[in-house]
């Protein structure tokens, strides 16, 4: 079932996305060669709870940290470790936030120091994919529209679209329906309407679109090695125009 939000819930995700909106800007700050994995977490976690809200990932599925932070192949949901990072990976972040029992949720891919034209492009086109994502995201247009978007673009420049991770609907609940396919034909799926929230987030890959998933059931890698980028906002439909809630 789709839940359409009214104003006071919207303003509710909005402050929830801004505080995510925060925390990755305090974490870029930080990204630096040397600095693990856990340390990122812990700052992210202290952050969230100085803002009086509570992480949204922290518990949720049985996942055991503030946020997802994965690393060159790592597409999504790699947890937090001793690593420590290094200078010319790309590593992506995504932070969940619950502020009055709403949820936000935001990723970007950060640059460890200087790394390749290859992966810099990598990111760049991938933050391209979700602005051009978001473009669709217009009373009278379809979820299929947001996915053909972004497809679209990605598969222009080469890459390959992870498929079996998705974007969602977001609320009082991290993931509801509907499911944001970053593929996809024009006019297909649900009917963007008044009050619709989502979660918008473009996993592209810089070869294959195939991935699995670790031993650890949780960080989702490329099957070929090769490198993937990740960003995500989320936003809603208010006055017929898009609101982004994490920018």
């Amino acid at each position: 079932m789709i839940y359409l939000k009214n104003k006071l819930e919207i303003e509710k995700l909005y402050h929830a996305g801004q505080i995510v909106k925060e925390t990755l800007f305090m974490i870029e700050e930080c990204i630096e060669p040397g600095i693990t994995t856990f340390e990122l977490d812990k700052k992210a976690e202290e952050f969230i709870l100085s803002k009086n809200a509570i992480p949204g990932f922290k518990g949720l599925y049985g996942y055991p940290s503030t946020i997802c932070i994965s690393i060159d192949d790592e597409v999504v949901h790699g947890m937090p470790s001793d690593r420590k990072l290094i200078k010319g990976q790309i590593v992506s972040v995504d932070v969940g936030s619950i502020y009055e029992d709403f949820y936000g949720d935001h990723a970007k891919t950060f640059i460890v120091g200087d790394t390749s034209l290859e992966k810099q492009k990598l990111v760049k086109d991938t933050k391209e994919c979700l602005i051009k994502g978001i473009e669709q995201v217009k009373v009278g247009n379809s979820i299929g529209d947001i996915g053909y978007a972004i497809q679209s673009y990605a598969e222009s420049c080469g890459y390959g679209v992870v498929r079996e991770l998705v974007g969602h609907g977001i609320g009082s609940n991290l993931h509801e329906e509907p499911q944001v396919p970053n593929f996809g034909s024009k006019g297909t799926g649900f009917k963007i309407q008044e009050g619709l929230c989502l979660a918008i987030e473009p996993m592209i890959n810089l070869g294959t679109p195939d991935v699995y998933t670790k031993k650890d059931k949780w960080t989702v890698c490329t099957k070929d090695g090769l490198p993937s980028a990740h960003f995500e906002h989320s936003v809603a439909v208010v006055n017929n125009k898009v609101k982004v809630l994490t920018i």
